[in-house]
């Protein structure tokens, strides 16, 4: 497989860093985290009306770029060296691909065009617990007539505080696991439906708890099949993690860059300390680990391209589980180490609120656990080695 970027690939990480170095500095991420959103609204309009990034991997036929999944990557990695403040994550690589794969042509012609030219932004509900498999999925779905009734409690749903659609996972009342799962796309303000945003660590980026109290839903709410649900949200979560490891290879990167000019600043013993052995063999350790997790995103990534592509190779796609379990497990480790690494090479002043390094820091912490722990994830890797074993 090549891992080398196309010359337009290059071009669209050159235009994304270039962009997101002047508009998504050290101050704008300040002010944007403490805004009542969460977000620069009107920055978020020029992304979509002047870089069309929510447009990159929607297909042509609604209103995108019809790009693939390494350029969403290569925005994503760029987007987490900036920390950028935005709802792009639960729009594009969460919403988006539930419904590019389980929507019919109908809902797409609906909801794609408007979230590719930034009309609506969009989130996926789907967890009751900590958001990581079949059984956090808790909210239950009634058929009732032509439609179905929804009750119950989501957590930590993503910018879901103000998303205009949101893609809501329920179950069938005493089903368990993978079974009687299925997907709802619902307006944001349908009645029935209390949001609320939750205090989070990381001021970056938000969550928010969802309340269904006796929401009916028409029958033109459901994606796909009633009580199928679960393999069209399981490759969605797989996607969703192999899109945050990207994002944490490009938080992971920047802190290591912080980390090398400030050690070129400091002076001790009438030297940098940059010029020390035991911080160089640190600094090279940091650059070691990004570089293998960017070779496991990108390699990730073109194993989801071939998944969203129809006419993708179904032998490359079948390693998504596994791809996508190594991806989020190494970033996440390695981004919370680069953190960590980066606050002590800081000394002191690396967990001030001057200094951007303990924005990266509060970032890994929560982007690790987000969508599952590495250990967790770890798990389904030795589970699928085990199982194919004779």
């Amino acid at each position: 497989m090549e891992f080398a970027f196309s010359d337009e690939q290059e071009m669209i990480r050159e235009s994304a860093e270039g962009f997101l170095a002047h508009v998504s500095d050290s101050a704008a991420v300040r002010a944007a985290m403490v805004s009542e959103r969460g977000f620069d609204e009107a920055l978020w309009q020029r992304l979509c009306s002047e870089m069309y990034w929510p447009a990159i991997h929607i297909p042509e036929a609604y209103g995108g770029l019809g790009l693939g999944f390494v350029e969403l990557g290569i925005l994503l990695e760029q987007m987490g060296r900036r920390l950028l403040c935005s709802p792009f994550f639960a729009t594009a690589c969460m919403a988006t691909p539930a419904l590019l794969l389980a929507a019919d042509d109908q809902q797409k012609q609906r909801w794609l065009p408007l979230i590719a030219d930034g009309s609506v932004t969009a989130a996926l509900a789907f967890s009751s617990a900590n958001g990581r498999a079949a059984e956090d999925v808790q909210v239950t779905a009634v058929k009732e007539g032509d439609g179905f009734v929804l009750n119950g409690t989501l957590n930590h749903v993503l910018d879901g505080h103000g998303a205009d659609l949101l893609i809501i996972a329920a179950r069938l009342p005493g089903s368990v696991g993978e079974a009687g799962i299925s997907l709802f796309a619902v307006d944001a303000d349908h009645p029935g439906i209390e949001r609320q945003m939750l205090p989070t660590m990381d001021q970056t980026r938000r969550q928010a708890r969802i309340r269904l109290n006796g929401v009916y839903l028409d029958g033109q709410c459901l994606l796909g099949e009633f009580g199928a649900g679960w393999p069209h949200l399981e490759r969605v979560l797989q996607l969703a993690c192999i899109a945050l490891a990207c994002e944490q290879t490009g938080g992971a990167q920047q802190v290591l860059d912080l980390s090398v000019a400030y050690m070129q600043e400091r002076q001790q013993f009438g030297r940098p300390i940059a010029s020390f052995q035991a911080l160089k063999h640190r600094a090279a350790d940091m650059m070691l680990q990004v570089e293998c997790a960017r070779s496991a995103s990108y390699y990730a990534a073109c194993v989801a391209q071939e998944v969203l592509d129809p006419e993708g190779d179904p032998q490359v796609a079948a390693e998504l589980p596994t791809a996508s379990a190594l991806a989020k497990a190494h970033c996440s480790d390695t981004f919370f180490h680069c953190a960590s690494e980066a606050i002590q090479l800081h000394g002191g002043v690396g967990f001030t609120w001057e200094y951007d390094v303990h924005l990266y820091f509060k970032r890994a912490r929560a982007s690790e656990s987000f969508l599952g722990l590495p250990a967790w994830h770890l798990e389904r890797i030795a589970e699928a080695i085990l199982g194919e074993q004779p």
